[in-house]
């Protein structure tokens, strides 16, 4: 039986606890192959797909990874409805580090990158519309799945998407505050866009790995993300036990 659920992996998640892998299928696609090999297999009972954005192992950086070729290669796959994982920096009070947030609303702020399908061969232009870049329907079945396990969440936000590799300066995200972000992350664009153009319902769990840049002293040190994303990724496989994503 097709999966209908996909889980796409960030940083922190290659490969999730308790997903027990059943085949393997390495594809291509118009646009090249996507990150990894699709895993087919099941995630507390649900048939899941998962797919490692940055790779397996994790070496593609934020701006070269293939967003068309991945959202394609599971929508060719049966999948409908995606939940993507993301490592993402705090921004404002209640984003702390080691939370999980369900966002609503997005800024782009990257560019460059591949973010569409609709731009050769055309008979018509098409603009999608965009008003909400998660399906609420989905993001509700994450924030019911908190509410079932007693999970802390933060359940808005607007997710700020960044070019990366590099880390932001503080006064990038001072703008990115008086812009109305919550979140900084560098992978939510054009994957949310492209989701939309293939109609994949697609939300966003964000696993808050650290204070953005100027929110706290110092430097932002890789030991700092890795132990808050262990303690995230822990609270996030509670989640992803009571969510109940449709059929």
């Amino acid at each position: 039986m097709t999966s209908r659920t996909a889980i796409l992996g960030g940083t922190g998640l290659t490969h999730p606890e308790h997903f027990e892998i059943e085949r393997r299928s390495g594809v291509e696609t118009p646009f090249g192959k996507p990150s990894a090999d699709l895993l087919y297999g099941t995630l507390f009972g649900q048939s899941v797909v998962f797919l490692a954005r940055h790779g397996n192992p994790h070496v593609i950086p934020p701006h070269r990874i293939n967003y068309r070729a991945n959202l394609w290669a599971l929508k060719e796959a049966g999948v409908e409805r995606v939940l993507a994982i993301a490592a993402v920096g705090g921004i404002t009070q209640a984003m702390g580090p080691s939370v999980i947030a369900i966002p609503e609303q997005l800024i782009d702020y990257t560019y460059g990158r591949d973010h569409t399908y609709f731009e050769e061969n055309l008979d018509h232009v098409t603009h999608i519309d965009f008003t909400e870049p998660y399906t609420p329907a989905l993001r509700q079945s994450l924030i019911d799945a908190a509410e079932r396990g007693g999970i802390a969440i933060v359940d808005r936000g607007v997710y700020g998407c960044t070019q990366g590799p590099r880390l932001e300066t503080p006064a990038e995200i001072l703008k990115m505050e008086r812009d109305g972000c919550d979140l900084v992350g560098m992978t939510g664009m054009p994957e949310a866009s492209l989701a939309r153009e293939i109609e994949l319902d697609y939300a966003v769990c964000a696993v808050v790995a650290n204070w953005a840049a100027g929110k706290q002293p110092g430097a932002i040190t890789m030991a700092e993300i890795e132990g808050n994303l262990k303690l995230g990724m822990a609270h996030l496989g509670q989640l992803l036990q009571h969510w109940q994503p449709g059929t």
